[in-house]
């Protein structure tokens, strides 16, 4: 049933659907107008297509709007969106601003508003649901009682959008998967960017910064003091917070290797050694390593793990003693299929691929990408010159380096 009053906070991520119910794209934004005296329109959606392409979905082609889905008419033009005059994006710009309650002088900020569908096809500012300052607290917008009101109860404060509470902003995120995450941030100005990461809890920043871009990266680790930054380094992958830190300066790489866990600090500082673009800097140190010996059921068990990112569960790696990075002499691999179709009791050392060759620390991005596509892997060992493993380079972290820097913003041709 398609709704005639929806909250906005509650658009991000839902799906835009055509007539026929496929799914071509899922809403970025609600831009809104504003207007002299009465309260401001939404002109349309920002929505992201295929190919990662923002484009403007006017509110006059938008002919439902259900839970979690917007229906169109189908037609949706391609061109790369812009904004225009006296439109705000309402989750990136309008959540959180200050308002003054008209009758009591009392500040506020905004949490969430409706859109309601007028008699003439439109949708309207209907009302605003706000938290009013405590007034019993020396913390400024320490959280208080919320209330609905109308727009003209209040009047918003002249004050840079930059500064406002990022707390309404993470609650409008809340459900965004990572990489959906990193590309909502992209578009908030840098000040209340790093307002946002202030308030992520350390894993989903840790999350956060290893879809964000370089540029991005840096301009939030070097923002938190140096024990919450160790803290989220961590949290991340040790060949994405080696890339990370590859950037930073050396003697602050060095405090924040001090400060980290031992295993993952020697796991970066390991890392930090190859050059950038090669298979030692880009590989990861922790894929699943299995003795000959280690049955089918086993190795399930550690595919099974709910820490085990998917890329490396797709394949088990077999070597001799011991079995952590840098291991004895690399055996072969068992993809994740061919344990489907094996009994529980088979030893690994019996169904090995042994065809699949390793590639060397300083193998070229360029290819291990040739390898890759060849021999249709999602994984490739790395060993050193006495064939020990020394991590594995997935699919996800060559496209990281083979994608442009801004390719979560760039607009197709």
């Amino acid at each position: 049933m398609s709704a005639t009053r929806v909250f906005v906070a509650r658009l991000a991520g839902c799906g835009v659907f055509d007539p026929l119910g496929d799914r071509v794209g899922k809403v970025i934004d609600v831009l809104m107008a504003y207007r002299k005296t009465l309260p401001p329109r939404a002109t349309g959606f920002i929505i992201e297509i295929s190919g990662r392409r923002r484009v403007f979905l006017p509110i006059s082609r938008v002919t439902a709007i259900a839970p979690g889905q917007l229906m169109t008419n189908g037609l949706i033009d391609l061109r790369r969106f812009t904004m225009r005059g006296q439109e705000v994006r309402a989750i990136a710009e309008m959540l959180g601003r200050k308002v003054t309650l008209l009758e009591d002088k009392q500040l506020a900020s905004i949490e969430d508003f409706a859109i309601e569908l007028g008699s003439r096809g439109d949708w309207v500012l209907s009302e605003l649901f706000v938290r009013k300052q405590k007034k019993t607290s020396g913390i400024p917008f320490a959280k208080g009682p919320t209330v609905f009101l109308q727009w003209h109860e209040v009047a918003e404060n002249q004050e840079n959008p930059a500064d406002q509470d990022a707390q309404q902003l993470l609650t409008a995120v809340s459900g965004l998967r990572p990489a959906d995450l990193a590309t909502a941030v992209l578009d908030l100005p840098e000040k209340r960017m790093l307002a946002l990461a202030e308030e992520l809890d350390d894993e989903r920043l840790a999350d956060l910064l290893e879809e964000l871009p370089e540029e991005e990266q840096l301009e939030i680790i070097n923002d938190l003091d140096d024990e919450r930054a160790a803290e989220v380094l961590d949290l991340m992958g040790p060949d994405d917070a080696a890339d990370l830190m590859a950037n930073l300066s050396a003697e602050r790489t060095e405090t924040l290797l001090d400060l980290m866990d031992a295993e993952e600090a020697e796991d970066i500082r390991q890392l930090l050694q190859y050059e950038p673009y090669t298979a030692g800097g880009m590989m990861t140190p922790e894929p699943i390593i299995c003795a000959a010996d280690t049955t089918v059921a086993e190795a399930m068990a550690l595919v099974r793990r709910k820490e085990v990112e998917p890329v490396l569960a797709a394949q088990v790696f077999v070597t001799l003693p011991p079995y952590e990075a840098p291991t004895g002499r690399y055996l072969g691999v068992v993809h994740f299929q061919k344990l489907l179709r094996y009994p529980p009791h088979e030893r690994l050392g019996s169904i090995l691929d042994t065809e699949q060759q390793p590639i060397a620390l300083d193998t070229p991005i360029a290819q291990i990408h040739r390898d890759l596509a060849s021999y249709d892997l999602v994984a490739l060992p790395v060993t050193d010159d006495q064939q020990h493993l020394m991590g594995v380079v997935t699919v996800d972290d060559v496209l990281d380096h083979l994608l442009p820097d801004d390719w979560r913003t760039e607009e197709d041709n």
